[in-house]
């Protein structure tokens, strides 16, 4: 099994970055890394500026978990076909170009809605929130798919790190860009304006275009014969994920009521917030599978289309691997993140109680900070041709723990400029180069023939349980503290180093 790319020199890597191919991945990840902060750290900001809590800021970051779910989508991405668009542009970029359209409408959306006025507006914006949290994951989809269908295997840790570097791009346009522009408008947390985050999120809407222009450009990547889905069974797919996701919405929806009052009635704490959010979460897809399972079973759709669209791609990943490895593997990739997921969630928040202001946040994390995250990225993306994967995990999950740390020393500083920069440039640097490795690392476990459903699965488990918990980040924060909250999340990467050395072990994996 190969758990690395191809081994290069370090003169045929720094040609690779110059390739097409890499420039296309720049600009795709450009389109992909614009939405992200548009859900956390820019939204969280904006709802601060109009007065909402603290604990409801972070539950926003819910909205993302369609980035953990798109797994159960993946499938009819990786094999249905589009009216019109598919004949036009191919499966591939018929779907890019969807997904890019609805992103665009959602943060239309969201621009539109004042969330100081009501608590109804909040409801709206939740709604466009998760809007584009799905058509955001959804590109990732047909993005991550691309990059791996498109180049070989001597490319990937690469295509991987261009991807990364337009991803960050991405992330300064919207972070850093959207905190100036927004600034410039007249919005500041004295004086909240919701005229000025409306004109930003509408200039965000726009850089959409690079996006969608990349995607008109582009050719479509040779895709490898795969298991064939019937077309009279394209519509019954469809409404089989349409309710299984209205029954997942509806018993999460009607548990949230009495599990809050629980909590209330017992005073329950942060952990045991937790444990009830979980188990909300569990009941919740629990009720799904299980409506999904039923419509199989009478006949909705016929239970071959259904095991060769969401089953053939995992039996085929346990089969390769067996199965104590591929649990193995699984708990790697669901675990490698969660500290740095887990803080991220809470950090502007942190930053803006240290009483730096929004300008200096900008400077500081949104374009600092994202500069030193594409030099590690690509860092890592050379590291992992030249040194293996495996060992550019470890180093990746060593330096995201301990940088945590240096969290704690600026939470007793206080506002100073220059740990703020100290702080940011080892974090992001740590992450930059953790996130090319792993990138790397997850595109080397799929199997050519699943290749969307099998990297959707890796890419939202790696994120699901770090945003669950990051939503009660908040409520962490105000229980134990600063200092206490980034140590405990320096503490959760402990776990991952035993995994990526057990897993070391099982692959036979030397370097």
């Amino acid at each position: 099994m190969n758990t690395s790319p191809v081994r290069v020199g370090w003169r045929e890597s720094l040609a690779i970055i110059a390739d097409r191919k890499t420039l296309i991945m720049l600009c795709l990840g450009f389109s992909a890394g614009i939405p992200i902060l548009l859900i956390f750290s820019s939204l969280s900001l904006w709802l601060r500026e109009a007065g909402v809590e603290r604990a409801t800021v972070t539950f926003f970051s819910w909205a993302a978990l369609g980035y953990s779910f798109k797994f159960v989508w993946a499938p009819l991405v990786d094999r249905l076909p589009l009216p019109v668009l598919t004949r036009w542009l191919g499966l591939r970029r018929g779907w890019l170009l969807l997904s890019q359209l609805l992103v665009i409408v959602a943060i239309v959306g969201m621009a539109q809605v004042n969330p100081a006025t009501s608590e109804l507006a909040l409801i709206w914006m939740a709604v466009f929130a998760v809007m584009l949290g799905f058509s955001s994951a959804t590109q990732d989809i047909v993005i991550d798919a691309y990059r791996i269908e498109s180049a070989n295997a001597r490319m990937q840790a690469i295509m991987a790190s261009s991807y990364i570097a337009g991803y960050r791009v991405g992330m300064i346009v919207a972070g850093a860009g959207a905190l100036f522009l927004a600034a410039y408008w007249g919005s500041s947390a004295d004086q909240y304006d919701y005229h000025a985050w409306q004109l930003t999120y509408w200039c965000m809407a726009a850089t959409m275009g690079i996006g969608v222009l990349t995607t008109l450009a582009i050719a479509e990547p040779s895709i490898p014969d795969r298991l064939a889905v019937n077309h009279a069974d394209h519509g019954k797919l469809l409404l089989v994920f349409a309710l299984t996701v209205a029954a997942f919405v509806a018993v999460f929806y009607v548990l949230g009521g009495p599990l809050e009052q629980w909590a209330k009635a017992w005073e329950a704490g942060a952990f045991m917030k937790l444990c009830l959010a979980s188990l909300r979460m569990g009941v919740a897809l629990a009720a799904a599978f299980a409506i999904g399972r039923l419509l199989v079973s009478v006949g909705v759709v016929p239970m071959e289309t259904a095991r060769v669209t969401w089953v053939a791609p995992v039996s085929e990943f346990f089969q390769r691997y067996g199965a104590s490895t591929a649990w193995l593997l699984l708990a790697l990739i669901g675990l490698y993140r969660i500290s740095d997921i887990v803080l991220g969630v809470i950090s502007n928040v942190f930053y803006q109680d240290m009483g730096f202001s929004k300008p200096e946040i900008a400077a500081a994390v949104k374009t600092f900070g994202v500069v030193v995250a594409i030099a590690g990225g690509f860092l890592g993306g050379i590291l992992a041709n030249r040194v293996g994967v495996m060992r550019s995990l470890m180093w990746g999950a060593i330096l995201s723990a301990l940088t945590n740390l240096l969290f704690v020393v600026l939470a007793q500083v206080g506002h100073q400029v220059e740990w703020l920069y100290a702080v940011v440039a080892a974090d992001n640097l740590a992450a930059g180069l953790a996130s090319a490795a792993f990138v790397a690392f997850l595109s080397s476990l799929t199997q050519v023939s699943f290749t969307a459903v099998q990297y959707a699965i890796f890419s939202s488990l790696m994120t699901l349980l770090p945003k669950t918990l990051g939503g009660y980040s908040g409520g962490m924060v105000d229980a134990m503290g600063y200092s206490n909250f980034f140590i405990m999340t320096a503490l959760m990467g402990l776990p991952v180093l035993a995994l990526i050395a057990w897993a070391r072990t099982r692959l036979g994996v030397s370097d």
